[in-house]
């Protein structure tokens, strides 16, 4: 399978994660992933708190490798057409993304920890704290998403001219 062909599959995968995970994902995950505002009136002890918290981590460990798929195209396509300057971004790419990742699953862990206000008084009151990191994520979201786009924008472009490849005539 030639290059251009593989650069166009990753373009398929790419675009449609991209948008539909990146953008609509958070909304869905955050649901999937917390404890149910409905479940919180009825837990009493805090080993409750901690066994629903536990539960939503196979979600969130999910949500983290969904949300990966755009940073391994991205990867895939610098080892197919590889870019000293582009790689530096694409490991700055990485690199928020890890931290948006962890900060994100601490803010998720901790609300169904705090669990609309029923869990803190069974934790500590850092727990309660993390409501303040979705500001944290979108500070790092931002430019992680503007990198992202112009990235996978620069690989998914035709960089051949087909006016060449064909002898100099389009038929």
């Amino acid at each position: 399978m030639n290059a251009l062909a593989v650069r166009a599959l990753l373009a398929v995968v790419f675009w449609p994660s991209l948008f539909f995970f990146w953008c609509l994902g958070p909304f869905v995950f955050f649901l999937l992933s917390t404890t149910s505002s409905q479940v919180c009136p009825l837990l009493e002890r805090r080993e409750q708190f901690l066994a629903m918290a536990n539960g939503t981590l196979p979600m969130l460990a999910l949500q983290n490798l969904i949300y990966a798929i755009p940073i391994i195209c991205l990867v895939l396509w610098n080892r197919i057409l590889p870019e000293p300057a582009r790689a530096k971004r694409i490991v700055t790419c990485i690199k928020l993304f890890l931290a948006a990742a962890v900060i994100g699953a601490l803010w998720e862990y901790g609300s169904s920890l705090a669990c609309d206000g029923y869990g803190q008084p069974f934790f500590s009151s850092a727990w309660g704290m993390t409501s303040y990191l979705p500001i944290v994520n979108l500070v790092l979201n931002i430019p992680l998403y503007i990198l992202v786009f112009s990235l996978g924008r620069a690989f998914s472009m035709r960089e051949d001219d087909p006016v060449q490849d064909e002898g100099g005539t389009i038929s």
